[in-house]
């Protein structure tokens, strides 16, 4: 069984579109550059770094070409009745809502680009930062949390990998507690802001505003929900308000699919980070990831497997 994964922002670097820009899969940037007066394309062919860190950008580059790399699976072959789950990471869970019929790519558009402004406006106002703790579990970075003012674990990315976002003094005040209570690092993220915590709570009458304007499609294969790593063919306006300020349950999501019987995970869109995660979260799991042409082979080799 195959699970589909995306990745969220963080995963964009510069000119990470080049490759893709002389493909049929193309045509998805420039349906979303239609629809939203942007040239999402130069966002993904000429942004430098400092362009991309930007949350309003950064978001929509990672949507906008995984969606590029999801098509390009298509025309190869790749069908989707044959997808068991799907899930993305943060982000990455509005592209798998595309992905899986839930949503079309112009809504799904129209939704990234009201979460990113309306996340970089939360961060403006609430200024704040995020860092990754290694080696302790989820348990004891929630006690260095609670310890503290103003630091949440905010992501729950696998064994001994939990993210904690703040206020820039509550994050260093809870990696120093993290450290006492035995992490073996606490390593800094190039972040615009304290994402998916509290301080993202000005950000959500906003995006609440767009998903009560939004269609949601039921699915055929379920999407696992960042809020509660659980699967759900419905209900994902109020699933995805909740994801914009709640930790993202990602380790528990993966284990999840296994569970559903899940055993090759198909990473979709720039990098290979989801499958680090696959590989230290499920073990003996298949992964695959297809980020640049070149590696749309895979999908053959899947399918004929």
């Amino acid at each position: 069984m195959i699970a589909v994964l995306f990745p969220g922002q963080g995963s964009q670097k510069p000119q990470m579109g080049l490759p893709w820009v002389s493909t049929p899969a193309w045509a998805v940037v420039e349906e979303i550059s239609d629809a939203l007066h942007r040239d999402v394309g130069r966002l993904l062919t000429k942004a430098d770094t400092e362009e991309l860190k930007a949350t309003r950008n950064a978001q929509l580059a990672a949507f906008a070409l995984s969606l590029t790399v999801w098509t390009a699976c298509l025309d190869e072959g790749l069908n989707p009745a044959g997808v068991s789950a799907y899930a993305g990471h943060s982000l990455g869970e509005y592209t798998a809502l595309v992905a899986s019929g839930s949503l079309g790519v112009v809504p799904g558009a129209t939704l990234v680009t009201t979460r990113g402004e309306a996340m970089q406006a939360a961060a403006d106002t609430n200024p704040g930062t995020m860092v990754a703790v290694l080696g302790l579990d989820p348990e004891g970075v929630s006690r260095a949390c609670e310890a503290v003012d103003g630091a949440w674990p905010a992501n729950d990315n696998a064994p001994g990998q939990v993210v904690v976002a703040g206020t820039a003094t509550g994050v260093a005040a809870a990696g120093a507690a993290a450290l006492a209570l035995g992490a073996k690092r606490v390593m800094p993220l190039v972040v615009g802001g304290a994402f998916h915590s509290p301080l993202m709570d000005p950000a959500q009458e906003k995006l609440d505003d767009a998903l009560a304007s939004c269609a949601f499609a039921d699915t055929s294969s379920p999407v696992v929900a960042n809020f509660d790593a659980r699967p759900h063919r419905n209900g994902f306006a109020l699933l995805l308000s909740r994801q914009l300020v709640s930790p993202v349950r990602w380790r528990e999501s993966l284990i999840e699919m296994a569970g559903m019987g899940v055993d090759t995970f198909l990473e979709l869109g720039p990098g290979t980070e989801l499958s680090g995660m696959v590989k230290r979260t499920v073990e003996g799991a298949n992964r695959l990831n297809v980020s640049s042409p070149d590696e749309l082979g895979r999908i053959s080799k899947l399918i004929a497997s």
